[in-house]
């Protein structure tokens, strides 16, 4: 559990050797697989913590989320919607199971990735994306095989909404029955999916269940997915950002130096105010 409101498996860094160097630029994934949560009057969640040098990414499968943070930025994301948030040179973050959701409860389903920043950027000034379902770029897969939706990068002739400070591919494959998709990155890239819904054949040849994470080699630029059943597969590409990673909790930086920073800015206040 992370808080009282998410319950997650965490795949990066996770059991992945040298976890965020491999998966840089992506440090870390929690996976909240489906799950019910009874009705409760006050909403389960996360409360008040610092973010700095790098930027979260929350995908709503089921469930509502209300979030808040030091910048002035807070919203609700419900299913299909995006948050990107930018924590760059620092955010005080909060998160809970929206009001109405946690009243009556409710299967809840959420991934959270960390897309680290490059030096340059770290210390940049936080910034946020809302990104609603309507607002992803849909790409119509041939014989009503299904969509490709698109957050960030692109898929064929459709471009993602997300801005990125480095090159990143995050999609949501929508399989019916049957289906096949092909996919191409560069083999440089870090590059790995999860079986959000259904089952899949990667390759034409690796059966992935339900609740599944893939990280693909580097020894080639293309895959495909088959769908044995209707799938919904969560994929991410993005290009390595070759710097040193420092990390601790909250805070991702390059050096033990700027992680000493982080936390001196954090207790001096530096980060804003953010009420519990």
């Amino acid at each position: 559990m992370v808080g009282d409101g998410f319950r997650v498996h965490n795949f990066i860094p996770g059991n992945i050797p040298s976890g965020m160097e491999r998966m840089n630029p992506f440090i870390m994934l929690d996976y909240g697989s489906r799950h019910y949560f009874p009705p409760s009057e006050i909403p389960r969640g996360v409360g008040v913590h610092p973010h700095r040098g790098f930027e979260t990414v929350t995908i709503a499968y089921h469930g509502k989320v209300a979030h808040h943070d030091s910048a002035g930025n807070s919203g609700v994301i419900g299913e299909g919607d995006v948050q990107w948030m930018t924590a760059a040179s620092g955010v005080l973050h909060k998160e809970y199971h929206e009001k109405e959701f946690s009243l009556k409860g409710g299967d809840f389903q959420m991934v959270q990735l960390w897309v680290n920043l490059p030096a340059v950027n770290k210390m940049s000034k936080p910034g946020y994306q809302s990104i609603t379902n309507d607002q992803i770029g849909s790409f119509e897969l041939p014989g009503n095989e299904g969509t490709i939706e698109v957050i960030a990068g692109n898929y064929q002739s459709v471009n993602g909404p997300a801005s990125t400070f480095t090159p990143v591919h995050l999609m949501n494959a929508r399989l019916n029955a049957g289906s096949k998709a092909a996919f191409s990155f560069p083999s440089s890239y870090t590059t790995a999916l999860i079986v959000i819904e259904g089952s899949v054949v990667v390759n034409g040849n690796n059966d992935i269940p339900t609740n599944f994470f893939v990280l693909f080699g580097s020894d080639g630029d293309e895959f495909t997915i088959e769908s044995k059943e209707k799938a919904i597969v969560l994929i991410m590409s993005g290009e390595k950002i070759h710097e040193p990673i420092a990390a601790y909790g909250p805070f991702v930086m390059n050096t033990r130096e700027e992680l000493i920073e982080a936390y001196q800015d954090f207790e001096k206040g530096k980060f804003g105010h953010l009420d519990d």
